[in-house]
């Protein structure tokens, strides 16, 4: 599976606002108030999540990863929490989704909670000049398609990497001579 792009993450920043749009616009009308962008926040937040779920190409704790957002995002609808609280929690939950399974380093995660941070600004720069939550999902969606020229890990710079090189084939011509040992002595 290929690494998302930024064409594809602009794709999914259009996707999103115009998916959260028209949610909002046929939330019933008793429920516009906080109680709707709770759930915009949360049915957004989930979708995107899924959405790096799907693209990454570590294979472990998918389920997991998602039955803890999902039970997350259960439990601060329920304590009824502030709404900029409710907000930071989901975008939490985004930053460790896309922190855990796409990146090896603590810098490069960090930086992406400064995207993260820049996406929020955006979003509500432009809600406050438009007034326009299409405008304002867009810029927040738009500044998150810049994750993928985040490094995904740092490298150690050595002075002779050969070496290094070479230790490492012999760990591993060692692992598998150890293995083809052991599957030999199994019989």
């Amino acid at each position: 599976m290929k690494h998302p792009t930024f064409v594809e993450g602009v794709g999914m920043a259009l996707a999103a606002s115009l998916a959260g749009s028209i949610l909002f616009t046929l939330i019933p009308l008793p429920l516009l108030n906080m109680a709707a962008l709770r759930l915009l926040i949360s049915v957004t937040g989930f979708l995107y999540s899924i959405y790096l779920l799907g693209r990454s190409t570590e294979r472990v704790g998918r389920v997991t990863t998602a039955g803890s957002w999902f039970l997350l995002a259960t439990v601060c609808w329920f304590l009824n929490i502030p709404l900029s609280l409710y907000l930071v929690i989901h975008l939490g939950a985004v930053w460790i989704t896309r922190s855990l399974y796409f990146y090896s380093s603590l810098l490069s995660a960090l930086a992406d909670l400064g995207l993260i941070g820049f996406g929020v600004s955006s979003g509500a720069w432009a809600f406050m000049h438009t007034g326009s939550l299409f405008l304002s999902i867009w810029c927040f969606f738009l500044t998150q398609a810049l994750f993928v020229f985040i490094p995904r890990h740092t490298r150690n710079r050595t002075r002779h990497p050969a070496v290094k090189s070479e230790d490492r084939f012999e760990r591993a011509h060692s692992n598998a001579q150890a293995a083809l040992h052991r599957l030999s002595t199994i019989h």
